[in-house]
């Protein structure tokens, strides 16, 4: 689920408080401007398994001041990514391995320390998973995750026009 609204202070605290006051679970949340100035797009995922919930979430959101579009992609062609930065422990004699893991998954070491390196990666939560279990006979000293971001697939209607008022199934 993507909603667009206007980038005002307050905003992501209402919307996650009506998440909380139906009392759905946010599984992932990520928050970030838009093509458009003043307006930001925020990823929810959301395992709700009742589509009738689902049309009362999508009704109650588009009440919201500062909502300007609530878009339902869940049954869309989307694009998912999510980005991690995973600190694994790390020896000269490691590095190679540990490049060797990364190097099939498009990740890329970011920072090289004496005792660790930072490997980046962004992909789907598969491929975000996989490598994390890969890296973990090394050690993992730490992991930061962004959450699940999403856009439909270009084939599909743009979703820019905020004039419109309207949900997206």
């Amino acid at each position: 689920m993507t909603v667009s609204v206007l980038n005002q202070s307050g905003v992501l605290n209402r919307i996650t408080g009506l998440f909380t006051r139906r009392q759905f679970n946010i599984e992932s949340i990520t928050v970030g401007p838009t093509e458009a100035e003043g307006i930001s797009k925020m990823t929810f995922v959301v395992n709700v398994e009742d589509d009738r919930k689902m049309e009362q979430l999508t009704k109650q959101l588009n009440k919201q001041i500062d909502v300007l579009k609530v878009s339902d992609i869940t049954d869309q062609a989307i694009v998912i990514r999510e980005l991690a930065l995973i600190k694994v422990i790390s020896t000269p004699q490691t590095r190679g391995e540990i490049k060797g893991i990364i190097e099939p998954f498009r990740a890329t070491i970011v920072d090289v320390a004496k005792d660790s390196v930072t490997v980046q990666i962004a992909g789907n939560f598969e491929k975000v998973e996989t490598i994390i279990d890969l890296l973990r006979p090394y050690g993992i000293k730490e992991i930061s995750r962004t959450g699940i971001t999403a856009l439909p697939r270009g084939s599909q209607k743009s979703v820019t026009d905020f004039k419109q008022y309207t949900i997206l199934n």
